[in-house]
């Protein structure tokens, strides 16, 4: 039996007998609005797909449609539902109706929007009814709960007299890795409060739920005295579903609300019922509030330019960056990976996404980040090696790859440049010091400089002397020195700029690959090489492709004609993680341009892929989506990582029409399945929401065409512009740098007169804007700036509030 038919059977006979019942409660407090909504709709296509209520203590998972299926992997079936980290409350819930004709399931919602604050599901005029229903839904800031509002309007000239049952499916269970920290997942047993409230328990944990509402609940138990009765779950697990009944009367043309709240907790039934009460009687404050807060988020780093798509897509992503932080008390408060299968914490997300963060001016929560990430790691591994994956329980699954303390240094010295803040660098430079030991003293086993051990590709085998491990090591040591030199440690400044000098020569001479015009996936034995190379060609063969088996093949038979005795560089799977050497700037120019050209062949309309093997038949052309396997898989992936560090590479070498082509690639999954968001996998699969996407529009967008490019701590910003050649017109207004704020607007008239103008808000800053040489130009420009030029740089710097440049062709 299906679960409509099961809730059929089982609410039939109450509503039935339905006799002289409380009228629902019309004291309800309207929502108010004081800002004029963003609001994005969804694709009817799209309703059987997901979408997530955000909230940095409660948030929920369904489908557009307003169901709640058993979705997620991690936790096979139970990463939907109503989670409050680290347990989840409730599968679900829904409303049936009974008229005196009918029992009706709103399970099918015909329309689903969605705000930064949360979201709404449109069921459209409920046949045989007249009522036209809608459910809305948000989770309030800091609050362990939710709520939920229904709409349901008479459309009809006649006084509307229905029953209601409202369905609440509990699984009160604990999160992934429960069991390493002794949580338990026993059966859920439910009760009522004397104020009519549902409330749900674990039979062995301490996990609570309330659910409450402001209706007057019908008896339906009568011979236990209780308002409410309970059934099996349908759903799998150790939850219970409890039923209340509720009657309804809409005069004509009228409409009335009633709000559900939902709360939990993991230590207490009274935090629970406190919770539920707050929320009760100040949710629309607390709307109010997280829609303003919010409404400041779109206001930093505002852009305005002529692509609309990427200007849209840009301030989504700055709501999407705060749905994915996850505060939980006792264990920290840190932005997390992705909803809904990676709602904890990891190093290299963050490492990636936190310097997006930066350019958006979400501040606290990077600061936040990273504490979790420096402390949980100084505890794990004690040695400057950062964590990998933890869950919200505090249970570490991976104590790190080695790509991910190298990066840390960078995020560091990143973040540093943006803050200026000296007392947080001397916080975490004693674990930047002891990872990059850790990296070459444990790691570095042959001692030339590039580290041995697992990257960010996850591919078994993969493990000898990965291209970005080497890349980001190279670069974690340059940073290092120049955190060495702000606080006063020129031996070790010293140190660290030789090791990264020469790890940037060895990169350029060892990981290249004349054939491929490429670098090389990694350094290797020919024994590790042939055995991912017979793994390799079955995958191809697999998916199909015979261009990659008959490449796999040729350099088979070219090691073996060839054998080396010594690990040599190895091009196999053209992983995207062959362009870091663009990413992070330390390829030659000539290789840089050579590769970067062969990146672009293992492109498809919506980014790069995973892994080039893979692409297919779309690769360099227009058209092309991905659909996944059924078993959860990144195998032949496009996804948005890749594609920002593309993005990032072209950029750095000068390229920044080429960086914009990507980046409109990207933007292509934007509201492609969830309006407002973007997918991990592009344009639909994986995470429906990813913290990483913005590192691939906050650094290419504010700090490479745009140019900000901060040194807080020197009180300079300096603007490097380069713009892609359509945008004629653009501005991004709002940029936080510790206590200052700048923006920078371009203009181009119609006879081709350019101007640039900077404005920042702090005094004793200095602005300086720096421009290739170009000696056809004509430059004029305001007082108080001053002008010089320096090699091939013409810069133009003041300490006023505003520079402004105009440029005209001689």
């Amino acid at each position: 039996m299906n679960k409509s038919n099961l809730l059929l059977t089982l609410c039939g006979w109450s509503l039935l007998t339905l006799n002289a019942c409380k009228e629902a409660s019309e004291g309800q407090t309207e929502e108010t609005n004081t800002y004029q909504e963003v609001a994005l709709d969804g694709k009817a296509e799209y309703l059987d797909s997901p979408f997530v209520t955000a909230g940095d203590r409660v948030y929920m998972v369904g489908h557009q449609d307003g169901s709640f299926p058993e979705l997620g992997w991690h936790i096979t079936g139970e990463m939907g539902g109503v989670w409050n980290h680290p347990i989840k409350l409730l599968d679900g819930f829904g409303l049936s109706l009974k008229t005196e004709r009918d029992l009706i399931i709103l399970d099918k919602a015909d329309k689903f929007t969605n705000y930064p604050w949360g979201n709404s599901h449109d069921y459209g005029n409920v046949a045989n009814t007249d009522l036209h229903i809608t459910r809305t839904q948000f989770a309030p800031d800091g609050k362990q709960g939710m709520v939920v509002w229904y709409t349901l309007e008479n459309k009809s000239t006649e006084d509307k007299s229905f029953g209601l049952n409202l369905h609440v499916y509990s699984d009160l269970m604990p999160t992934w890795l429960g069991e390493r920290t002794d949580m338990k997942d026993g059966k859920d047993i439910v009760n009522m409060n004397k104020d009519g409230h549902l409330y749900f328990r674990d039979s062995e944990m301490e996990y609570h739920c309330i659910v409450s509402t402001n209706l007057a609940a019908i008896m339906r138990d009568s011979e236990n005295a209780n308002n409410f009765s309970t059934i099996e779950s349908p759903y799998k697990g150790n939850g219970i579903t409890a039923l209340q009944s509720f009657n309804m009367q809409i005069p004509a043309g009228e409409s009335k609300k009633f709000q559900v709240v939902i709360s939990g907790s993991y230590e207490s039934r009274a935090i629970s019922y406190s919770e539920n009460k707050d929320i009760r009687e100040n949710w629309p404050e607390m709307l109010e509030a997280k829609k303003a807060r919010l409404a400041s988020l779109a206001q930093q780093s505002k852009l305005s330019i002529p692509d609309k798509k990427i200007e849209e897509a840009f301030e989504w992503l700055k709501y999407n960056s705060d749905w994915v932080i996850r505060d939980v008390p006792h264990i920290g408060r840190g932005i997390t990976a992705g909803i809904p299968d990676y709602p904890w914490w990891f190093g290299v997300d963050s490492e990636y996404a936190l310097k997006g963060y930066m350019t958006i001016g979400q501040t606290d929560i990077v600061e936040s980040t990273i504490a979790l990430l420096d402390s949980v790691s100084e505890a794990v591994n004690g040695n400057g090696k950062i964590i990998h994956e933890m869950s919200t329980n505090g249970a570490v699954f991976n104590p790190g790859n080695i790509n991910e303390t190298p990066q840390f240094a960078s995020l560091i010295w990143e973040v540093f440049k943006w803050n200026g803040d000296k007392a947080f660098l001397e916080r975490y430079f004693p674990t930047v010091e002891k990872g990059l030991s850790w990296l070459m003293e444990a790691q570095d086993k042959d001692g030339n400089l590039f580290p041995d051990g697992f990257g960010m590709m996850e591919i078994h085998g993969l493990d000898s002397e990965m291209i970005d491990v080497a890349a980001y090591t190279q670069r974690a040591f340059a940073d290092a020195a120049a955190m060495a030199e702000v606080l006063g440690k020129p031996e070790l400044e010293q140190q660290y700029r030789e090791t990264a000098a020469k790890i940037a020569a060895k990169i350029n001479a060892e990981f290249w690959s004349e054939e491929f015009n490429s670098f090389a996936d990694f350094i290797g034995t020919d024994q590790q090489a042939l055995h991912l190379i017979e793994d390799a060609i079955v995958r191809a063969d697999t998916l199909d492709k015979p261009w990659a088996v008959e490449e796999l093949k040729a350099t088979r038979a070219k090691i073996k004609a060839n054998p080396s005795a010594t690990p040599r560089p190895f091009v196999l799977h053209h992983n995207w993680v062959v362009n870091t050497p663009m990413e992070m700037k330390i390829a030659d120019p000539d290789k840089a341009l050579k590769a970067l050209d062969t990146g672009a062949n293992y492109a498809n309309p919506f980014g790069m892929f995973v892994t080039g093997i893979d692409r297919d038949e779309s690769a360099g052309s227009d058209d092309g989506s991905f659909k996944g396997p059924e078993i959860f898989s990144y195998t032949g992936a496009v996804m948005t990582l890749p594609t920002a560090v593309q993005i990032v590479g072209e950029n750095n070498y000068g390229r920044p029409d080429k960086a914009l082509n990507y980046l409109q690639k990207m933007t292509r999954s934007f509201s492609y399945a969830l309006p407002g968001s973007m997918y991990e996998v592009s344009p639909d699969y994986g995470m429906i929401v990813q913290a990483w996407n913005i590192y691939g529009y906050g650094v290419p967008i504010v700090q490479q065409f745009f140019g900000i490019q901060p040194m807080a701590h020197k009180k300079i910003v300096y603007i490097r512009p380069q713009m892609p050649s359509s945008w004629n017109n653009a501005s991004l207004e709002n940029v936080k740098v510790a206590d200052n704020t700048i923006s920078v607007y371009f203009e181009e008239s119609e006879f081709g007169e350019k101007q640039i103008r900077v404005t920042q808000t702090a005094d004793q800053w200095e602005l300086r804007l720096e421009l290739p040489l170009d000696n056809s130009i004509i430059y004029s420009f305001n007082e108080g700036v001053a002008n010089e030029t320096e090699g091939d740089t013409d810069r133009f710097s003041t300490r006023g509030k505003v520079l402004e440049l105009k440029l005209n062709q001689k």
